[in-house]
């Protein structure tokens, strides 16, 4: 919990109540459905909070804001981000129904009341909203073939509606069909050896019918 108070100096005394609790609550449940790797849920607040909270490094969520979490596993970055911005609304969505249920029992723990979580596959339904975000868990064209036509039209940020995207390594191939896509370099806010590279790409997306 340090870690996320340490890039986090604003947090209410309700969200730094409700990290704190992500510990605990995820390691009983990882027990019972393995959502996390082993080696990783002692790292749970670097490896999987703070990186999810990188997106937050990027843009802040103003109140009213929808936001779509696509393949969300756990609950990431969905889970901390709506802790983070109890005043945006997060879907989450991921096709393997175990997940869910431990996102939906997380969720329901810390009383998340901006949060809905389901089993759906992405693509396979036309809700829209101003972000999507994700965690890797394709490459950038599949991806936004998924979900190009979940984009809301008006934007009402500083950047575009469009996709946050948490993935790391050489992304050039990946991204060379997408030339108005932003790569921003976690290492340039989070000091760990864990965020070297790792990468937030901003990717706007035009509305479509």
């Amino acid at each position: 919990m340090t870690i996320i108070d340490k890039y986090f100096t604003d947090l209410t005394e309700e969200q730094q109540s409700k990290f704190s609790k992500l510990q605990d609550l995820y390691a009983e449940w990882n027990a019972k459905i393995n959502v996390i790797s082993r080696k990783d849920i002692d790292a749970l607040y670097e490896r999987h909070v703070l990186h999810s909270l990188g997106i937050a490094k990027i843009l802040e969520f103003m109140p009213g804001t929808h936001v779509l979490d696509v393949g969300t596993g756990g609950g990431f970055p969905g889970v901390p981000l709506a802790i983070l911005f109890p005043e945006t609304q997060f879907y989450l969505v991921d096709v393997i129904a175990k997940k869910i249920r431990v996102v939906n029992e997380v969720v329901k723990a810390l009383g998340l009341e901006n949060v809905k979580a389901e089993q759906r596959r992405a693509g396979t339904f036309d809700d829209r909203f101003d972000f999507i975000v994700s965690r890797a868990v394709t490459n950038m064209p599949d991806f936004v073939k998924w979900v190009r036509k979940n984009v809301a039209k008006q934007s009402r940020h500083e950047l575009k509606n469009g996709i946050l995207y948490l993935k790391g390594g050489d992304l050039t191939e990946e991204l060379e069909q997408f030339p108005k896509a932003i790569e921003h370099n976690l290492s340039d806010f989070f000091e760990e050896e864990f965020f070297e590279t790792k990468k937030v790409v901003y990717l706007p997306l035009k509305y479509k019918i």
